[in-house]
């Protein structure tokens, strides 16, 4: 057992929850046609990786994402629920400008001054966002010890949570991810580590 693990994490392609400003985990948006082109283009960054297993979160979006990292690979697609958006309760799927400030602000607040206590209307905190990430990671380096595989995610929930793991803290902020932009974080055995985060 080398309990090395190299994970391509990446944020889902395009949607059309991002285009039209809606707030939250809005699981059933799909792709846009630049989504879709963003996809390929991810895959083939990752052509000659090794990949043994490719993971996402339960929305639409990401598993459109992961579908078109697929191509030409006979790897069955894991969509893991733990891997979901931040949850902001109430103001879910709302495209009010407020809220998406607000969602902003607590994300700053759960990154630069790690008050993960904090949450959107009656939305998760900080702190159940990293658990229930962390759980997942977990699950997934157990399963695949000295292996490569690929974690379609979202934008905060994968900030946070890596920012939390790998010792990132407040140097991800104002970094958001870019969609479809694949970056290596690795178990090296006893720590996550995340050398480079993409722009």
């Amino acid at each position: 057992m080398s309990g090395f693990v190299r994970v391509w994490c990446l944020r889902h392609a395009e949607s059309e929850n991002v285009i039209a400003g809606v707030s939250g985990a809005v699981p059933l948006s799909p792709l846009t046609s630049r989504g879709f082109r963003q996809a390929a283009v991810a895959a083939r960054a990752l052509v000659d990786e090794p990949i043994t297993g490719v993971y996402c979160s339960t929305a639409l979006r990401t598993r459109q994402t992961a579908a078109a990292l697929l191509e030409g690979r006979s790897i069955d697609i894991v969509a893991l629920p733990e891997l979901v958006e931040v949850g902001i309760g109430a103001a879910e799927a709302t495209t009010d400008p407020g809220v998406r400030r607000q969602t902003a602000e607590v994300l700053r607040r759960w990154i630069v001054d790690l008050e993960l206590e904090r949450r959107v209307a009656d939305g998760e905190s900080g702190s159940q966002v990293v658990a229930r990430m962390t759980t997942a990671l977990e699950q997934i380096r157990r399963a695949h010890d000295g292996e490569s595989v690929v974690l379609v995610g979202h934008v905060a929930s994968l900030s946070v949570t890596l920012a939390q793991l790998c010792g990132l803290g407040a140097r991800v902020w104002g970094r958001p991810l870019p969609h479809a932009v694949p970056f290596l974080v690795e178990w090296d055995g006893r720590f996550w580590q995340c050398r480079s985060w993409p722009t």
